[in-house]
């Protein structure tokens, strides 16, 4: 059978692929970003969805528009971009099946076999598999305790001229990190002078539990080269896979066609019942709800590594999204304490896949602390520093 070129060399998201040890529940997770369990506004969206197939069900049952629910993109034109200092017009707004369906069309739309993409490093798994698939070239920029460095970005954009940027300013994933307002500004500045489309993925910037709210990248954009995309999957469900990107006309118009043959449209159902859930006010509470959640976890999650862990191992105190990335001494290998945690029922993500240059981050984990309680958020945290003082001891 023959396999196209595209594929080849492409693995399957060490993430996915963890998944498959979270069917024993004695394992203690800290490798996926699911939301809190807790977090689901599941009586809520149980009245919605009641209502909506009492009252819309020849409507919501029906194919719908390859651009999106109507009201949904109302919604987000009303309510959501700008509390973000953003405005535009339906034209700008494209329903996706979750975000990562977004970033697969703008490959479609925008890169050729051997264009550069920038990314920063390290940087979200799937986009990386995406760019792969899409075989494009991939370049870095490193990410700091304070994001990127606009210096170092700057000399990358000279150098390589990369069709496409694609980042996630606000609590980075793996690392957490937060890109500063001032960088934010030259990334959409450089957008312009080199004609470069940068991609604004933005999953957790509601998610913030102290400090001032930073502005996008896309509010400094003067030459529309700056496409942001808004996903509902850690702010009410994953599991509705609804999302929206907002951008230039012409190409979320290219979008849209590659979107035809891709899933004709994304489900009807799932994007009212979010166009409900903002209409109706819920939003802003329930975001402020789930938010002190997961500061209380992320507190205990840091506690428990304040505790436990050798004062060798690196880590900053979250602010705000779903990790904490950590840092181990050069020299150590995170794949191997991910195989022995296994055996002690603990999983976390090491972090050379999160990686593009060969051989980097191989000392490096990422720990989520959304979807666990706290009492094993504790236990597990002990058993990893207990295990990481073993190891120290054997070498």
């Amino acid at each position: 059978m023959q396999i196209a070129e595209r594929m080849q060399g492409v693995s399957g998201s060490a993430i996915r692929e963890l998944f498959k040890l979270l069917g024993d529940p004695a394992i203690i997770s800290f490798g996926g970003g699911n939301p809190s369990k807790a977090c689901f506004p599941k009586e809520v969206i149980r009245e919605i969805t009641d209502e909506l197939l009492r009252d819309k069900a020849d409507i919501l049952l029906q194919y719908g528009a390859t651009e999106g629910y109507m009201p949904l993109r109302r919604a987000y034109l009303d309510y959501i971009l700008p509390g973000n200092g953003l405005h535009g017009e339906l034209d700008n707004v494209l329903a996706l099946t979750g975000s990562m369906q977004g970033l697969d069309l703008l490959c479609k739309a925008v890169i050729n076999p051997g264009d550069v993409v920038l990314v920063e490093e390290p940087s979200f798994l799937g986009a990386l598999q995406t760019f792969h698939v899409a075989q494009a070239k991939l370049v870095t920029v490193p990410i700091h305790t304070d994001g990127i460095h606009a210096d170092e970005l700057e000399e990358v954009v000279k150098k390589y001229h990369p069709v496409m940027f694609y980042c996630i300013p606000t609590f980075q994933n793996p690392s957490g990190y937060v890109t500063g307002a001032a960088t934010r500004k030259r990334i959409a500045e450089l957008a312009a002078e080199y004609n470069m489309l940068v991609i604004e993925d933005d999953p957790y910037a509601s998610l913030r539990f102290t400090g001032e709210k930073v502005p996008t990248i896309k509010s400094f954009d003067t030459s529309d080269n700056v496409i942001v995309l808004t996903s509902f999957s850690k702010t009410i469900s994953p599991g509705l896979r609804v999302a929206l990107c907002f951008g230039n006309k012409d190409l979320i118009r290219k979008m849209t066609i590659a979107k035809q043959g891709s899933d004709t449209h994304s489900p009807n159902l799932n994007q009212a019942i979010v166009a409900e859930f903002i209409n109706r006010g819920y939003m802003d509470k329930h975001i402020e709800f789930i938010s002190g959640v997961y500061a209380k976890s992320a507190n205990c999650m840091i506690e428990a590594m304040d505790k436990y862990f050798p004062e060798w191992v690196r880590y900053e105190r979250p602010v705000g999204g779903l990790f904490i990335w950590c840092t181990l001494p050069e020299g150590w290998e995170a794949d191997k304490l991910f195989r022995r945690a296994v055996e002690r029922k603990v999983a976390f993500v090491p972090g050379e896949p999160f990686h593009t240059t060969p051989g980097a981050g191989k000392n490096t984990f990422r720990l989520n602390f959304s979807a666990e309680p706290e009492e094993r958020i504790v236990e597990g945290i002990k058993r990893l520093g207990d295990l990481i003082r073993e190891m120290k001891a054997e070498m």
